[in-house]
């Protein structure tokens, strides 16, 4: 069982800092053909992420929703997300060309989004949870009387509060 950090925590972090949200849906639950690729391409990718100190991937939460999962996922500059997804050596370009031929054959079967921010000030707030979000993807610190409020935790990235 995962290790609960008992009180109030918040992260820390020091520097540049992208947040990537990627998801699919499956519009057609009846064509797994379709979507069963697209949902297994995603593990490869997160595994040769994470073994790549060097790639700027930081770390990732994954949830679902009613037709499809949505990760989030932390990078250290958007120049280094951009660059995994171009990389014809890496695992994303080949699923991405998988994915088109499949969309070609079943249109519409099964849908992908993404959203890219650069982040220039972040807060949060975790209570007796096991590391999570952005206090998993960079450090986490409990929360001391200095940080007892979302404005004070809301300070810009580059520096560490």
């Amino acid at each position: 069982m995962t290790q609960i950090c008992r009180g109030r925590w918040t992260h820390e972090h020091a520097g540049e800092l992208t947040v990537f949200l990627i998801g699919m849906r499956i519009n057609r639950f009846r064509r797994p053909d379709a979507w069963g690729p697209v949902l297994a391409a995603m593990g490869p990718m997160l595994a040769e992420l994470s073994q790549d100190p060097e790639s700027g991937f930081l770390g990732y939460e994954m949830s679902l929703g009613r037709r499809g999962p949505v990760l989030t996922q932390y990078w250290r500059s958007t120049e280094q997300l951009y660059a995994y997804a171009g990389d014809r050596e890496a695992a994303h370009r080949p699923a991405w060309s998988a994915f088109n031929k499949r969309a070609r054959r079943v249109p519409g079967a099964v849908g992908i989004w993404h959203e890219t921010y650069q982040v220039a000030k972040a807060e949060s707030m975790y209570v007796d949870l096991p590391p999570t979000g952005l206090a998993k993807a960079t450090s986490g610190r409990p929360v001391s009387a200095r940080l007892d409020q979302a404005r004070t935790r809301l300070s810009p990235v580059t520096s560490a509060s």
